[in-house]
């Protein structure tokens, strides 16, 4: 007796109990092509460089430097962020340039581009978690319904993380009937929940697609992926470039520094407007997650060398996913770039702005944030210190 009945029986029931949110495995045809890619080895898609996931330095450390009662008080606003309050009466208007971007919060950015718009990790979901009673909540509301945001061409996704492929947004946009731009494997959640496979346009790094005379590329980023609790390592991650008949834009999901910004720079660049993550990074996880300093110099690498277009910063004043105060990545992405000589726009979540026009300069933040010390101070690494299974400890809020 093998007791491969009963045993199939309990595999079954722990399926059936499995959250919606965590979504779906690859399988079939689609593992099968996961399993072809250059990218993946042993098991796993690998990154471009060397990368730790979780976290270095003491469990114990990174548990104080959480729910230290200062920490915490610096990691929250003095009330509720403002939104920019006319984000869909700006949007009804065509884009005088042929170029507008809009920050939505976070990496969630709406970005209008020789006639196509294309919607990049919308996320209106209250908390970025897989269970809606917990985990990281919002710092500040949608700055628009996104029913009234307007018909989207595209949806492009960076990686699977809760606070860039969020479930309710995506299940309000399969209906929609737009097409869906997703790393390797990602696209099996996206099923999962609704969206055609018909629908899905599905790449690994260097592949492109056609959308509207746009040519999207799916490009490499340093950083993991995963939404269950066993973490296959399954799906990919990406960042992405955009080229249109007039205008070139890139968007880097989440990603630690790399050499490799140089080469998509020569491949893809110059960029009119780089939307760079300078948010959620730590001395604690210092290979998956850019500082202020570190998303400056990717912007250059890009750009060739030289200040060159326009640097958006997100992944920042949404959630709170790291120890830095909520701030804090506006502040000194501003310092850092001012050091560099380098355009940046800084808009309140909502506020759309063309990068051949006026940009958004004021540190609104300030008015809701403690003063922080300038100019920019790189936090400096931390050393493992604590049991060796916690070097690759998956990071359960998403970062």
């Amino acid at each position: 007796m093998t007791g491969t009945g009963p045993d199939r029986s309990a595999r079954a029931r722990l399926r059936a109990l499995r959250p919606e949110s965590f979504g779906a495995e690859p399988a079939g045809e689609r593992l099968a092509r996961i399993r072809r890619s250059p990218h993946f080895a042993d098991g796993a898609f690998r990154n471009p460089e060397e990368a730790r996931r979780g976290p270095s330095g003491s469990a114990l450390d990174l548990a104080r430097t959480f729910f230290e009662k200062e920490s915490r008080a610096r990691r929250a606003p003095s009330g509720v962020i403002p939104v920019h309050p006319t984000t869909v009466a700006d949007l009804a208007r065509p884009a005088a340039t042929g170029l507008r971007i809009t920050w939505l919060g976070h990496s969630g950015v709406l970005a209008e581009t020789d006639g196509v718009r294309v919607l990049f990790d919308p996320v209106w979901g209250e908390r970025c978690s897989p269970f809606p009673f917990a985990g990281p909540r919002r710092l500040h509301p949608a700055p628009a319904p996104l029913a009234v945001l307007g018909p989207v061409d595209v949806v492009v996704i960076s990686h699977d993380h809760y606070d860039h492929l969020d479930l309710p947004t995506i299940k309000a946009l399969a209906g929609t009937g737009t097409l869906f731009a997703v790393p390797l494997g990602v696209g099996a959640h996206l099923e999962h929940w609704g969206v055609p496979a018909a629908r899905l346009r599905e790449l690994d790094w260097h592949e492109s697609t056609e959308v509207g005379g746009l040519t999207l590329t799916a490009t490499p980023a340093r950083h993991f992926c995963g939404r269950a609790i066993r973490n296959r390592q399954h799906t990919l991650w990406a960042s992405w470039s955009l080229r249109g008949p007039h205008h070139r834009i890139f968007h880097s999901g989440d990603t630690g520094y790399f050499r490799g910004f140089r080469d998509i720079g020569a491949a893809h660049g110059p960029f009119d407007v780089t939307m760079i993550q300078i948010g959620a990074y730590s001395a604690f996880w210092p290979d998956i997650h850019m500082t202020p300093a570190e998303g400056v110099r990717a912007h250059l690498d890009l750009q060739g060398g030289a200040p060159g277009g326009v640097l958006l910063p997100i992944h920042w004043a949404t959630f709170n996913l790291a120890p830095h105060p909520w701030a804090e990545p506006g502040e000194w992405t501003k310092d850092a770039a001012d050091e560099a000589g380098q355009a940046v726009a800084l808009p309140r979540p909502g506020e759309p702005f063309e990068p051949a026009g006026t940009l958004p300069s004021s540190p609104w933040w300030r008015t809701h944030s403690a003063p922080f010390p300038t100019p920019w101070r790189r936090p400096e690494p931390v050393e493992f210190s604590g049991p060796a299974f916690l070097r690759d400890l998956d990071l359960a809020d998403g970062r």
